[in-house]
């Protein structure tokens, strides 16, 4: 509806011509006769009436001219909007809601379905105006004369039955072949993801079978639309000659018995022709009824709950203390954060452990407002994140991924990505060389202005970037979700180095998976089956629970590996 809205001025207009357009028809026949009675009879208003002939087949040209125009405009127009709202909505939903549609369905949601779905406006535009002639059509006949007219509405029952049965059809098999649209898409996209792993396993022929699976569906449906069109139209095509032979025959006797003249029977067949003009309504309910399953699939976009800001900003010179009260989180109808209430002091660098699964990567996500908590509430420096600005919040927490995607067009571009000022070349490389990536990056083509496109990068590398685009753009907190995870123990430790004492104070949440990490940290937060089991130093977990040696066993062969890392 917003998109209509959007241009209504020019759905209005095109409404306008079409109708002025539909009138203009409308009226041609009682003119055109009019003007063949007079000419019959050598009036003298015979000439005049001629150039009025001409006047209205030339206003209707160029009014179905402008309206066509106008068509395109609004269209596009129409279709611009839904992108923009459906974009905006994606970017403003928690990543877990934006996650419900898969990115083929997406992608088809906002490309193919939103043309679609813009094309409703104009298209209900016109089935209005469609419906004009055939009802003054039918009024024209009854005031040339009514018999002729109770010949031509004789057939209306069997017009009315076509176009209910065609747009029952239409409306299913389009439905039909929308979702099928999707699911392909998904298909493909997923695919296109994975294709080294598909050409790794060798199951390439496997995957375009699957792919292409529901092709024959897709076929089906798409040929049952032109069926239930083509159908339509033929039988429309048999029961118009029918109609009009009746006017005809009819208007013959009248004719013959001097109830109407010449003039008046060429303007009652013009009449039956336009009243039994069942095409052009049926082209524009069919253009309404895909428009109409199209917007439903792009309006699940639209749908997508907003993560909405405040308007506060946090206080100056805040140490950023994270406080987390009474946080609960449901996926799926499961608590998988309960309970947690924990107060992180500004500066610290907290450890996040954990068995997999034990809710890590959530407890990430909330404390940096990715996603709020169905319960509970989080704070940062005493003030609630759901108050904040977008603008505070994004200035003021970063985050780093397992599996960053770099966004811009160089190197340095996707390292300075973010909310606020340029930070400049030099903040860019000092960032750059905290994350181990500096090195690396000197020796591409084009160093730090090389394209990301002519760059080719191992994950480890890939990871980098993604810290030292966290750290160019470092505030008061800080949340690492296994940012490190690719990197070798060396470069990870170089990290946490860099981390400690290059980059920008403040505070630091650290899903860890390295018992380093856990060493290094001044709290380790040990979540399990979504709860807080204990907090404390890693020496004070390591010596007292069993529990939270188990979780580091694949690193912890010796009590001694991780004081040994830390002394380094």
């Amino acid at each position: 509806v917003e998109a209509a809205r959007h241009s209504g001025g020019r759905t209005a207009a095109v409404l306008g011509c079409a109708v002025t357009a539909a009138a203009a028809a409308l009226a041609e026949p009682a003119v055109l006769g009019h003007t063949l009675d007079l000419l019959l009879r050598r009036d003298p208003s015979g000439p005049a009436w001629t150039l009025l002939c001409a006047a209205v087949i030339a206003a209707e040209v160029a009014l179905d001219a402008a309206a066509a125009r106008l068509t395109g405009s609004v269209d596009g127009r129409t279709t611009a909007r839904l992108r923009r709202l459906g974009l905006a909505r994606l970017l403003r939903t928690a990543p877990h809601h934006a996650a419900r549609h898969a990115p083929g369905e997406t992608a088809a949601r906002l490309t193919a379905h939103a043309t679609e779905a813009g094309k409703v406006p104009a298209a209900v535009a016109h089935a209005l105006a469609a419906l004009l002639p055939p009802l003054g059509a039918v009024v024209a006949l009854l005031l040339i004369d009514p018999w002729t007219a109770l010949a031509f509405l004789a057939g209306v029952p069997l017009l009315v039955l076509l176009l209910r049965a065609f747009a029952r059809s239409t409306l299913t098999s389009v439905s039909r072949y929308q979702q099928v649209q999707l699911a392909t898409a998904g298909r493909l996209v997923e695919a296109l993801a994975g294709a080294r792993t598909i050409a790794a396993a060798g199951t390439a022929d496997r995957e375009r079978a699957r792919i292409l699976a529901q092709l024959p569906e897709l076929g089906t449906e798409g040929r049952r639309m032109w069926q239930v069109y083509g159908g339509t139209t033929a039988r429309s095509a048999a029961l118009m000659p029918m109609l009009l032979y009746a006017v005809l025959a009819v208007g013959g006797i009248r004719l013959s018995a001097g109830a109407i003249g010449v003039g008046e029977l060429l303007a009652a067949l013009r009449y039956a022709g336009l009243a039994a003009g069942v095409g052009a309504v049926t082209g524009g309910l069919a253009a309404v009824l895909r428009g109409r399953a199209a917007a439903r699939r792009t309006a699940a976009l639209l749908a997508l709950p907003v993560l909405d800001h405040g308007r506060a900003e946090l206080p100056e010179g805040g140490p950023g203390t994270l406080e987390l009260r009474g946080v609960r989180v449901v996926r799926g109808g499961s608590a998988v954060l309960d309970g947690i209430s924990l107060v992180i002091p500004g500066g610290t660098t907290a450890a996040v452990v954990g068995r997999s699964g034990a809710g890590k990567s959530l407890f990430a996500a909330v404390a940096g407002r990715l996603t709020d908590p169905d319960a509970g509430q989080v704070l940062l420096d005493g003030t609630p994140l759901r108050q904040l600005t977008a603008e505070a919040l994004r200035r003021e927490v970063g985050h780093a991924f397992d599996r960053p995607v770099l966004l811009g067009d160089t190197v340095g571009d996707a390292i300075a990505f973010g909310a606020g000022p340029d930070p400049g070349p030099q903040a860019v490389r000092a960032a750059a060389r905290a994350a181990g990536a500096d090195r690396f990056v000197r020796y591409l083509p084009h160093g730090y202005g090389t394209r990301l496109a002519e760059a080719p990068m191992s994950g480890g590398e890939v990871q980098r970037l993604g810290l030292a685009r966290a750290f160019c753009r470092a505030g008061r907190l800080l949340v690492l979700d296994d940012a490190t995870s690719s990197l070798d123990t060396v470069t990870a430790r170089e990290v946490e180095r860099a981390l400690a004492h290059e980059v920008r104070p403040g505070t630091r949440i650290v899903v860890a998976h390295r018992l380093s990490a856990a060493v290094r940290a001044d709290l380790v937060v040990w979540l399990e089956e979504g709860r807080v089991r204990a907090t404390g130093t890693h020496d004070e977990l390591w010596r007292h629970h069993p529990g939270y040696r188990a979780v580091f066993a694949a690193d912890a062969t010796t009590g001694a590996e991780g004081k040994e890392e830390a002394a380094r």
